[in-house]
């Protein structure tokens, strides 16, 4: 994967991946809970919704609100394999590693800080 803003930047570009925003729910969430317990959701989210090589529903397995970093995941092309492949080449129908993790989960909350106003 490449580099945090590198990467953000070059989604920014695609008109689907940009109109994504946390809504006033969501901002309340992460205001409520913090960084790092919503990093920590992250990081389950993608142990279990992503990281498998045969994740269930496949495609299918993020939602498009709720939580900030569902958000984040529509917005940075890690919401299922596929995303991950086109975007930044984590191929399908295997495991993801544990720095392929790492990776996507520092991007999301680089996402999710950028779109709180923290950078």
């Amino acid at each position: 994967m490449r580099p945090d803003a590198e990467n953000l930047d070059r989604l920014s570009r695609s008109r689907f991946r940009s109109r994504f925003r946390m809504g006033q729910r969501e901002r309340a969430y992460l205001e409520t809970k913090g960084a790092g317990i919503i990093r920590s959701h992250a990081d389950d989210f993608i142990a279990q919704r992503l990281a498998p090589a045969m994740p269930k529903n496949d495609g299918r397995q993020t939602p498009m609100r709720g939580h900030p970093v569902f958000i984040a995941q529509h917005a940075t092309a890690t919401c299922c394999r596929s995303c991950l492949e086109k975007w930044h080449g984590i191929r399908r129908g295997r495991e993801m590693t544990e720095e392929e993790r790492r990776q996507v989960v520092a991007l999301i909350m680089h996402w999710i800080a950028r779109d709180a106003g923290g950078d």
